[in-house]
């Protein structure tokens, strides 16, 4: 069963003008259940204005350096994040759920890598842990990182990078790419597009040869990488993107209504969680399967509920479902029954998901 724990905030601190690093103190009893992977995250929870609201943010922070880092960029609107950068302060207490997520690739230390990854503003926070990590743990890999910013100054995390760089050198190359801060050489101007990922796949690497590419931000940023890394000659498999947010498209917002109206009415689930059976019938306010359970009383992980972060993550054992989207599973994991519990429509009267496996 994944649950919350209360863990108290260590240290909080601007990196940027509107963005907080936090550090987390873990309890020596809960080490083991907080160990990470580079690229993880971690889900957080508080009462804002009497709403439960829980947001997920990427450890920053490498599993070889002893410590939970996350960094929160406030965005328009954004209720947490503007409770992060306002309100939050030093000694205070989060709930947080133990990391998750599979935005990793396994550390090889006799390889010898090629590694690419391209990020845009705070999307960094993945990329530096995994960056970090490769790097320390793999002595005879390399990486270039291309990261896309407004200006020098809300360049995330810019000492550590440069740090980093010092650290490894010949090792780790940075370019970095801001759209409303002129630089001395055109490709650095803007954002990425079609004719500057051409000309970075035939100036500064070869997409044949890289070995693994990771890649965060909007949505759009990745599909277009993602597209032209292939066309040069990058296969598919060794992609591997995070998105942060999603906006949907016409057709995504067309499949939506055509899975909803596949719904079955009355669908008798059975959830299983922490080993525990927890028994309703779907209403037909809810056209998903997590927020039916969550009306009907049930506590279940969840975060984003837009299909990005996998929080919800669980496996169909009876009966049918389909997913109005999914960003988070990949071909292999849907095979095998897994589902996003908040995109999950039920297709049979009868439902069996476990949240244990």
């Amino acid at each position: 069963m994944t649950k919350f724990f209360p863990l108290q905030v260590a240290d909080i601190y601007k990196d940027t003008e509107d963005c907080s690093v936090i550090t987390f103190d873990i309890p020596q009893n809960l080490r083991n259940d907080f160990a990470f992977k580079q690229g993880q995250h971690l889900t957080l929870k508080a009462t804002i204005d009497h709403q439960d609201v829980r947001r997920s943010y990427s450890l920053c922070s490498s599993p070889l350096d002893n410590s939970w880092r996350v960094a929160v960029k406030k965005i328009e609107g954004g209720l947490f994040s503007a409770y992060v950068n306002d309100v939050l302060k030093k000694g205070d207490t989060l709930e947080v759920l133990p990391p998750q997520g599979l935005f990793f690739k396994n550390c090889e230390p006799e390889a010898s890598k090629k590694y690419i990854a391209f990020a845009a503003g705070s999307g960094i926070t993945p990329i530096l842990s995994i960056v970090k990590t490769h790097l320390s743990k793999e002595p005879k890999s390399n990486f270039k990182l291309f990261y896309l910013n407004k200006n020098v100054k809300s360049i995330i995390f810019k000492e550590e990078i440069e740090a980093l760089k010092n650290q490894f050198m010949g090792r780790f190359e940075i370019y970095y790419f801001l759209t409303k801060e002129h630089r001395d050489i055109p490709l650095f101007n803007g954002r990425f597009t079609a004719e500057k990922l051409q000309t970075i796949t035939s100036k500064i690497f070869d997409a044949k040869s890289v070995d693994e590419c990771f890649i965060c931000g909007p949505e759009s940023m990745i599909f277009l990488i993602r597209d032209e890394l292939m066309n040069a000659g990058l296969s598919k498999e060794k992609i591997h993107y995070e998105l942060f947010t999603s906006e949907n498209t016409e057709e995504q917002k067309k499949r939506i209504r055509e899975v909803i109206k596949k719904k079955v009415e009355g669908t008798e689930v059975t959830i299983i969680d922490g080993g525990k059976e927890f028994h309703f019938i779907m209403s037909k306010d809810f056209d998903n399967v997590l927020d039916g359970a969550l009306s009907a009383g049930a506590d279940l992980p969840f975060a984003c509920k837009g299909g990005v972060c996998s929080t919800c993550r669980c496996k169909v054992i009876e009966g049918a479902v389909e997913m109005k989207l999914n960003y988070a599973l990949d071909e292999s994991e849907v095979k095998r029954n897994y589902i996003l519990s908040c995109q999950a429509v039920p297709t049979s009267k009868k439902l069996v998901i476990d949240f244990d496996v």
